[in-house]
């Protein structure tokens, strides 16, 4: 199909109707309906479903934060089309968990459409790429020690949300909001686990 979403609504609307498909939605079958240019919206749906209940499920978000990073790293290295080994390709999420992931995720779907527009799009384009690129790393490392920690590791993943969607919408006023809440996710998310003890438990003093 190669269908380049241009909203988080888009993404969503897309994610429902594959899952309609049959019992199993694979990494494979995505890449094939968005098209391999779509670093955007590739980099937004892993972080999508770890923001909904599939992301409290051990060690996933851990696995999203490594699939978005290898995305990131080739948008950061000045690729043309994603690429991705077999392996994670033939990943697949059961239709009935992304149906419920996805409808739990419209709410905050609409809300970022409503924030998003066409603004400042030069932002989007050329050294600006690579530099998000490099910021989507740089969160995607806060994320496994974020793990440990209950419902952490959804900020960074949100900052992330909102940096694929202004790469997807080309939305540069968005983006710069998005970097802006990056430093400040990350300093949270630093905050929070220097603040922890061994059990994960967040002790404020």
């Amino acid at each position: 199909m190669d269908h380049e979403p241009a909203s988080v609504e888009d993404v969503l609307d897309e994610l429902d109707g594959l899952a309609d498909k049959g019992d199993q939605v694979c990494v494979r079958d995505v890449l094939d309906d968005f098209g391999r240019r779509s670093f955007g919206p590739f980099m937004m749906i892993p972080a999508l479903i770890e923001i909904s209940p599939l992301g409290g499920i051990p060690g996933v978000p851990t696995a999203l934060a490594l699939f978005i990073a290898v995305i990131a790293a080739q948008l950061v290295l000045g690729r043309e089309h994603i690429w991705m080994p077999e392996f994670v390709q033939n990943r697949s999420v059961a239709s009935d968990k992304l149906h419920k992931a996805v409808a739990k995720l419209r709410k905050l779907g609409a809300w970022l459409d409503e924030h998003s527009q066409d603004r400042l799009e030069a932002l989007t384009t050329g050294i600006w790429l690579r530099f998000a690129g490099v910021v989507v790393i740089a969160l995607c490392c806060t994320v496994p020690p974020l793990e440990l920690l209950p419902f952490a590791s959804t900020l960074p993943m949100l900052a992330i949300v909102m940096i694929g969607l202004a790469l997807t919408v080309r939305d540069g006023a968005l983006l710069l909001s998005a970097l802006i809440f990056a430093g400040l996710a990350s300093s949270i998310g630093v905050y929070l686990y220097l603040g922890s003890d061994e059990t994960g438990s967040f002790l404020p003093f």
